[in-house]
């Protein structure tokens, strides 16, 4: 279960591994509001993911590290997991689907790992990952259904408390729900009152529509009585 406490933890481990990434004021997007960005695309690796996946493979034990990992990525969880498992002396592998941009591909592979092309889309990278997970046990590192990895996204919470007390709203962008899971977590636990709101692209908003769905399922329930 994910706690603070974990989220705390993640922090500790990854001092001297993530930056603690700038927050910039941005006057210029909205001169209406005091506006900030956090600037993970600073990050080591560019982009906030290493911060889940190296807290995730610092807590693996000493049998699963020696089996080696493996995951998929179109290329930022990728670096991340590249990164975090070649600083730890383990054996890391990336499945990509072919499509991905080269220079993420050729990153990853500078960072380590080695990487499996897979023709077609992320779904079927994700296929082939699983496939090879259970081929050679190695310990499948997931991009964001994971509370160790939710945990170390959480971190960026910690951080926009820290560098913003007076913070009245975050706006975090929602792919698969790994990022704002931690960082909603992490403030809201430490300051309830602040606002974190959840964005997607309009052309791209399952998590919108699996709420809207939850909705809508929920007043079916009440309207037929069998939901108190």
């Amino acid at each position: 279960m994910l706690t603070l406490d974990k989220i705390y933890h993640a922090a500790f481990v990854l001092r001297d591994v993530a930056r603690r990434t700038d927050l910039i004021a941005a006057s210029r997007l909205n001169s209406a509001s005091d506006l900030y960005l956090k600037t993970e695309n600073l990050q080591v690796t560019g982009s906030f993911k290493v911060r889940g996946a190296y807290y995730k493979i610092s807590q693996l034990s000493k049998e699963e590290s020696d089996k080696g990992v493996i995951a998929c990525s179109a290329g930022n969880h990728a670096q991340g997991v590249a990164l975090a498992a070649t600083r730890r002396g383990i054996k890391s592998i990336v499945c990509m689907p072919d499509g991905a941009p080269i220079m993420k591909v050729e990153n990853t592979k500078n960072l380590g790992a080695e990487v499996c092309l897979v023709p077609g889309t992320y779904d079927d990278a994700h296929d082939k990952a699983v496939e090879l997970q259970e081929e050679t046990g190695m310990t499948f590192i997931h991009p964001y259904d994971d509370e160790q990895v939710i945990a170390g996204q959480g971190t960026i919470g910690l951080e926009i408390l820290d560098q913003l007390p007076d913070v009245d709203a975050v706006i975090v962008p929602v792919g698969g729900g790994g990022l704002i899971s931690g960082v909603a977590f992490a403030i809201k636990s430490l300051k309830p009152d602040v606002k974190v709101y959840g964005v997607q692209a309009e052309g791209a908003d399952g998590a919108a529509l699996i709420l809207l769905a939850a909705v809508d399922a929920a007043n079916l329930l009440d309207l037929d009585g069998s939901h108190a």
